[in-house]
């Protein structure tokens, strides 16, 4: 709403780039968020085993957790999301926690390692200011996951000693205790995971699959707007569209609004906006079709499928909660 109301572009001009390519393009979005379901199926039964729960329930408990972190600042809260639902299956806290952080390490070793890419490329071309916030953002992001996976390999992560203090203030002194007792033993698990796992062939092997499949889901995001430029007879090729959603989704890491809302489009904006500057670019996008097809492109990645994203929560959680109370014992 904000959008068509501060800007040139209106329902119309969103609705002329066709209905064919908006629905490609809204189908590559799912993809990509599909394969990254398979991409935490895999990672389950390669690193838990196969008897944690059915496909379909990884499946929704997947796209229930990406509804999480699609509507909150910086992408994240997915993760707790999966951690909850593979421990309510039996999978002990830390051993949950090693799978959803291989997924945050997948996702981040691929994206900030294309954003560098993109980055580069605009700087080289003459788009210094784009380029150089695309790399500052992706820089420290990358550092701390990084450090995160070499440091948990060799000593145990622990929550700093004010982590107790603050909790007493919300929180009776027990149920502080009690709850940073079971944080700490979660991250003793995940350490001790990591060591386990750290450098063997067969976790290697399972971690560059995850890291195929990332890139390829990574590939249908840039697919995404490629089919979107081509309605409006302009032509972007897919690497230069990869390089654009690239930067659009580092720069929605930025904990300033939900979902990156208004960042992933001015990213994606700020890179396409100096294509003048890439020689292998045929027709350039004029700045009015620009809005409209950058517009066209974040409600058929980013809006619609939140419903989707939505109703696999709700079914996750109503199945969950359901079970729960037909599993309980009948009132005497």
């Amino acid at each position: 709403m904000l959008i068509f109301l501060f800007t040139p572009v209106s329902l119309n001009d969103v609705l002329s780039v066709g209905v064919i390519p908006f629905v490609l393009s809204f189908i590559a979005t799912m993809v990509r968020i599909f394969l990254q379901a398979i991409r935490f199926y895999y990672f389950v039964r390669k690193f838990i085993g196969k008897n944690v729960s059915s496909f379909w329930k990884i499946i929704y408990a997947r796209l229930a957790g990406e509804f999480v972190t699609q509507t909150t600042p910086s992408y994240i809260g997915g993760e707790l999301v999966r951690i909850a639902f593979l421990t309510k299956s039996g999978v002990p806290a830390g051993r949950a926690a090693w799978v959803t952080t291989m997924e945050i390490i997948a996702d981040v070793f691929v994206g900030t390692i294309l954003a560098f890419i993109a980055g580069f490329i605009a700087i080289f071309n003459g788009s210094f200011l784009i380029g150089l916030i695309v790399i500052l953002i992706a820089a420290p992001t990358f550092g701390f996951w990084f450090f995160i996976l070499i440091y948990s390999a060799k000593k145990n992560i622990r929550l700093p000693a004010f982590s107790l203090k603050l909790a007493r203030k919300f929180v009776s002194d027990q149920k502080a205790q009690r709850g940073i007792n079971s944080v700490n033993k979660a991250l003793d698990d995940l350490c001790i995971m990591s060591r386990e796992n750290f450098g063997s062939f067969k976790s290697v092997k399972i971690f560059s699959v995850g890291i195929a499949i990332t890139l390829v889901a990574f590939v249908f995001h840039g697919i995404s707007f490629l089919v979107l430029t081509h309605s409006v007879d302009t032509y972007i090729g897919l690497f230069i569209s990869f390089m654009a959603t690239s930067s659009s989704t580092i720069l929605g890491t930025l904990p300033i609004t939900i979902g990156g809302s208004g960042l992933a489009e001015w990213g994606l904006w700020g890179y396409i906006n100096h294509l003048n500057d890439f020689s292998q670019i045929g027709n350039i996008i004029h700045d009015n079709d620009q809005l409209n097809v950058i517009i066209a492109w974040r409600i058929a990645s980013y809006y619609i499928p939140l419903v989707i994203m939505w109703t696999a929560l709700m079914r996750l959680t109503l199945r969950t909660n359901y079970s729960t109370s037909t599993s309980s014992p009948p009132l005497s």
